[in-house]
């Protein structure tokens, strides 16, 4: 069934001329805000082991991680030939930029690999490390992928993102004028403490119309087992989204999208073993397919009101 938004599965035939994996990596970087860089304790909705939970081996050295996750992969997909290397886990710009160097070469020049993806924050993005991006962009595809996640203050401090909305927008604006060739990915998580829809839905207008931005991830709050935010569940402060409104918010959130920025995702992943909640989520496809049929049921697709959003 074509899709009524823009997926990361056709950008990347169109960009690639097929299809093309994305091979998640743990290169061992920390966070600014779990090391006392800016906070201690991370953000509140992260475990321990940070995004990283469903890679294969984080443990193994850079090069075998890579390997072991595309011969995951291939299982399902043999076909395969091109990949990105995804530096997914923690902040993967938060060291001295000869680390960064170092780390990424272990991987990017391995057979088949035609760019990088960057999981990172906007307060780790000093000019040096921008310089060494804009080279690699000149080698092949980049995207900085900085999570957002609320542009609201109030919630920043209350789940300890410990950056404001205003240095984010700084950020991209520093990508963009040093680093031009790479492109730009914000994440944002649906379901925050306090957050209602039509906040979330403030959420993702700020973010197409502050910023010079190419893609978006749209994530489910998922309350994993040893967060913080355990707390604020337990003690009434957070409300899991059911099913119903997870699909109307993601399918307003899609109608005031720009139609030409991709569409990284639209619901996540979380390990049964950890989840709390909601545990509908585990469904993925079923998740998937109701988002398809309420577009169809609305006659809508992406960018749809956006004029009348702006």
């Amino acid at each position: 069934m074509q899709k009524r938004y823009h997926t990361l599965n056709d950008y990347y035939r169109n960009l690639f001329g097929e299809k093309t994996f994305k091979v998640p990596i743990d290169a061992g970087f920390d966070c600014p805000n779990r090391d006392g860089t800016v906070a201690h304790g991370g953000c509140t909705f992260c475990t321990v082991s940070g995004s990283g939970d469903a890679i294969v081996a984080p443990d193994a050295p850079i090069r075998e991680q890579f390997y072991k996750e595309i011969d995951f992969m291939h299982r399902k997909w043999p076909e395969v030939k091109k990949y990105l290397v995804y530096f997914q886990n923690f902040t993967n710009t938060h060291d001295k930029v000869e680390v960064i160097r170092e780390r990424y070469e272990q991987a990017i020049n391995e057979p088949g690999v035609v760019g990088i993806n960057i999981g990172t924050r906007p307060d780790c993005l000093p000019d040096e490390t921008l310089a060494y991006l804009a080279e690699l962009s000149q080698r092949m595809h980049v995207t900085v992928e900085l999570g957002l996640q609320t542009t609201y203050e109030a919630t920043s401090e209350l789940i300890n993102r410990a950056h404001s909305y205003e240095l984010y927008v700084e950020t991209v604006k520093r990508i963009r004028q040093q680093a031009p060739k790479v492109e730009i990915v914000s994440h944002l998580i649906n379901g925050l403490p306090g957050e209602t829809h039509e906040m979330m839905l403030e959420n993702v207008r700020r973010c197409v119309t502050d910023n010079d931005i190419q893609g978006i991830k749209l994530h489910l709050l998922h309350l994993m087992t040893n967060t913080r935010m355990q707390r604020d569940y337990h003690e009434g402060r957070l409300q899991l989204l059911s099913q119903e409104d997870y699909v109307s918010i993601i399918c307003d959130q899609l109608e005031i999208i720009p139609e030409d920025i991709v569409i990284h995702r639209i619901t996540g992943d979380a390990p049964r073993e950890m989840l709390i909640g909601p545990m509908w989520s585990l469904n993925k496809w079923e998740v998937l397919n109701a988002i398809d049929k309420e577009m169809e049921r609305r006659g809508s697709y992406q960018g749809c009101r956006l004029e009348e959003n702006l």
